[in-house]
Parts: C-alpha cells; structure tokens; sequence
C-alpha cells in the first residue's frame, strides 16, 4: 500500500512553493521523518520528510515545478528498500539463472548521478569535472553547484593531444572563443526579493547619508578580551556584537529611525527587533534578533552566529524572517568600501557596514593612521528627516569608537 506525500503547511499567507530538488529517488529506502525533497518558498528552503518508513516511490512533480499547500508530490511504498529474493530454480530445471540487474550509472564512479541536483549536473558537464573527486560542502555531504565550480577553477590543463600525421586544416575559430547563453529560472526567493526592492524604490521616498567611524578603540578591545570571550561564552567575540547594540542605544534617541508608516499613521516602537542580512546559498535572506535592546554582546554574537550556520543549510524558519523594526546589512564581510543600501520594507532605515580599511586622517591636529569604516544610512525621507539621520549616525560613530558610552547608555 502507497503513502501519499503532500506538501505542508508552508507558513501564514504562504500558499505554494516550488521543487528544488529530490533528496530520495524511486527505489530508495527511507525512514519515517527522513527528508526526500526540498522546497523553495519566498523565504526560505523547507525540506519534506517522509510521513512513513518504505521505499520512495513515483515522483509526482519534477524539480522547478509549483506546487500548492497540501498538494501530493510523491508516494512512498510499503518495504525496507532490501532487494527482492529470487527463488531458487527447482532440482533438474533447464532454465538459466537470470542474469544479474546492471548496477546503476554512477557519475565518477562512486557518486550516484540520479541523486545530484539538475544544476550539479549541469555544472558537472559544463566544467568537465569528476564529481568523484570532489568533497560535498552541502548538507550530508552533497555535492553544490559551488563545490563544483570550485573544484574545476584547481583543475591543472589536460596536456595537449598528440596532432594525427594527415591532420585536416582546422576551422577557423571566431575571435574571443565561442559565446553561450544560458536561461536558468529564478528561485522564489529571488523572485521575492526582487519585488520587495522594487516596491521599496516605488513607495519609499530613499535617501542615503554617510559617516565615517575609527574603529581603533572597538578593535583594540576586542584583541584584548577576544580570548576570555570565546572561553567564557563559546562564541566569537565580532564586531557585529557592537554595532547592534550601538544600533539599538541610537534608536532609543531618534524613534522615528525605528519606525514605519502604515497608511497614514506611524507606527513607533518600544523595542527594538534587528533584522541582519546573512548570506544564503539560495540567495540574501533577513533573520531577526527579536528584543535586540535587552541582550547582551554575547547573546547577540551568538544569536548571529546560528543564524549564519543554518542560512548555509537552508533551516531557518519561516517565523525567525518576520518582523524586524530596523536592518543591518554587513557589506564589509565582501569587501564592499561603500554602498546605498535599500530599506526592507515596511522598515524606515537600513545601515550599512562597510570594510575596515586604514586611512590618514586628522587627530588632534596630526596626521595619523586609523582604521576607518564608511557608514552608510538609507532610510524613507517621508518619516525620518535629514536631521534625525545625521543625529543617528552621529551617535552611533560616538557609541563605536567610545564603546563605554555602551555600558553607561550615553
């Protein structure tokens, strides 16, 4: 007997996602729980685990394809997976033993073709690459499209053919080499934060100011401590720790920074709920540091940290994107020297973080070299004005490169 696999419930107002990929292929034993697909919502990737313990059995949709909420997407069967015994031919019997199943085709020699995604293996043929030879970094070891990528940019030049005595004249090869395109469908995700950006730069009225902040004294504390920090608290001691509670210090001062509109009202807020921009495999996602303001450097750092870890493995959920009263985005870490960020709606303000870069500047009437960072607010004219930006960003720089004002709220 057959179990239905069907799609669950995704989140509120989420109603449909698309295939990634399988995870289980007709034929494979799974336990119950397992994952056997992956999907890809406007958020985040969800996995679907078997509802039973058998063997997966037809899949229902391919990957790339929408699929609603509660919509049948695969069956599994009813077994352990363990290959059927044959009977054994009775005494004086003619007929010839059946002739063992071919083994399936396995890319590389080890690594089972049928279990990669459709863009491993178009990466696979693409480069040339034996997937034999490469380690996975993706979950349980599986082999990424980057993983590939990686592998073919270290793979030496093959030595060059020996040329055949009577060789024809060779074609004549266009200048620049051959030119391919190639049309890949955005995810959902990209889909989703393309529109968001959009309607952000339709509605907002965005404008972007600078500062500039030495990092010297946040730098040379966290040399000092970062040791003790780890020991005590098992996480690294970054500088994301500081600019949000900084962050959350100058928001206190200037409310409307951790505000929105919402029709023709202002929406004002006593807490304060970080949103922080992490890079995902999938595309940038916006986890949120729920009441950022009454933790402490460590909580933050390490609430940083797993967010980080899982948005590589596509487990965050639904509920942790949600919400947020004000964004940090940390272009630094790509080394971006300068940006203008875009707000993440329906949020007034983003602040940028840019990498940390010495520069001569001027310090009690001495040229001097300092590690500077650019800092970049973006934020909606129509509630935050030119002042109250200026005056945000001000004290920020001040929260930074006096981090006692921290400790005594200043």
């Amino acid at each position: 007997m057959a179990t239905e696999v069907l799609v669950p419930v995704l989140g509120e107002s989420i109603t449909e996602a698309t295939l990634g990929e399988w995870l289980k292929q007709p034929g494979d034993p799974v336990k119950a729980d397992e994952p056997i697909a992956s999907l890809e919502t406007d958020k985040v990737s969800v996995e679907v685990p078997s509802p039973v313990a058998g063997v997966m059995g037809a899949h229902a949709v391919q990957p790339g394809d929408t699929v609603s909420v509660g919509a049948m997407i695969a069956t599994i069967d009813a077994g352990d997976g363990a290959p059927a015994k044959t009977a054994a031919p009775e005494a004086g019997s003619t007929a010839a033993a059946p002739a063992p199943a071919a083994a399936p085709q396995e890319a590389g020699g080890n690594v089972d073709a049928a279990a990669l995604s459709p863009s491993v293996r178009r990466a696979i043929l693409e480069h040339g690459v034996d997937p034999a030879t490469v380690k996975g970094s993706g979950k349980d070891g599986r082999l990424t499209k980057e993983d590939i990528v990686a592998a073919a940019s270290n793979k030496p030049a093959a030595a060059p053919a020996a040329a055949p005595a009577a060789a024809p004249a060779a074609a004549p090869v266009a200048a620049g080499g051959e030119r391919r395109e190639e049309r890949v469908k955005m995810t959902r995700l990209r889909q989703t934060i393309a529109r968001r950006l959009k309607e952000a730069q339709d509605t907002a009225a965005l404008l972007t100011t600078f500062n500039d902040v030495d990092m010297t004294a946040v730098m040379e504390a966290r040399t000092k401590y970062k040791d003790l920090f780890e020991k005590k608290h098992g996480v690294r001691l970054g500088f994301m720790g500081f600019f949000v509670k900084a962050a959350c210090m100058a928001l206190k001062d200037i409310p409307s920074v951790n505000a929105y509109i919402e029709g023709d009202e202002i929406v004002y807020h006593d807490y304060a709920d970080i949103s922080v921009a992490v890079s995902a495999p999938q595309g940038l996602v916006v986890p949120v540091i729920r009441s950022a303001d009454q933790m402490s450097v460590a909580q933050v750092e390490k609430t940083i940290g797993d967010f980080g870890k899982r948005a590589k493995e596509g487990t965050l959920k639904m509920d942790e994107m949600k919400g947020g009263t004000f964004t940090i985005s940390n272009g630094g870490v790509f080394g971006s020297l300068m940006s203008t960020p875009i707000i993440n709606p329906p949020q007034s303000a983003v602040l940028g973080l840019h990498r940390i870069e010495e520069r001569p500047v001027v310090r009690n009437g001495q040229v001097v070299v300092r590690p500077m960072m650019y800092l970049a607010l973006s934020y909606d004219h129509r509630i935050i004005d030119g002042r109250e930006a200026v005056t945000f960003l001000a004290a920020l720089k001040n929260a930074i490169e006096d981090p006692t004002r921290l400790l005594i709220d200043l």
